[in-house]
């Protein structure tokens, strides 16, 4: 297993043990975590901390050659707001957990040069059905639904 991905699954555990939304995610440059972060969204009452915007909020401001070097890790396929936000600060590579419960734009992040792999672990994709099963209007809520 990926220890990137490994942490990313700390993190969305981290956010279940909060009573929130439990996906995860780490932003690694040259090897090294830099920023890591889970869905905020129930816990801080917030419209947009999920769990990538968290991240790179942790992260701290970076510079352009940074970004251009580093690789975000999600447990879940990014929505469009962080889909959107990978591609502003131009991060080279995204690796996703899963994209069997959701699905993101992958096909126009994929368009812009983005390079995505899909692991789809097992791990993540119980993780979001136990969840979806136990709380559906929470997650509809979450993905705008």
């Amino acid at each position: 297993m990926d220890a990137f991905m490994d942490a990313a699954l700390e993190e969305a555990q981290a956010g279940l043990s909060e009573g929130g939304i439990p996906i995860g995610s780490v932003l690694v440059i040259d090897g090294k975590i830099v920023g890591r972060g889970h869905n905020r969204r129930v816990q801080k009452g917030s419209a947009i901390l999920h769990a990538e915007m968290d991240c790179l909020e942790n992260a701290g401001r970076l510079t352009a050659a940074d970004y251009g070097r580093s690789v975000l890790y999600s447990t879940l396929s990014p929505c469009d707001m962080c889909s959107g936000t990978a591609l502003l600060y131009k991060i080279p590579k995204v690796i996703i957990g899963e994209n069997v419960t959701f699905k993101g734009p992958e096909d126009y992040v994929r368009s812009r040069g983005v390079e995505l792999v899909i692991a789809n672990d097992e791990r993540c994709i119980q993780l979001m059905r136990d969840f979806i099963e136990a709380h559906p209007t929470l997650w509809n809520e979450d993905i705008g639904v």
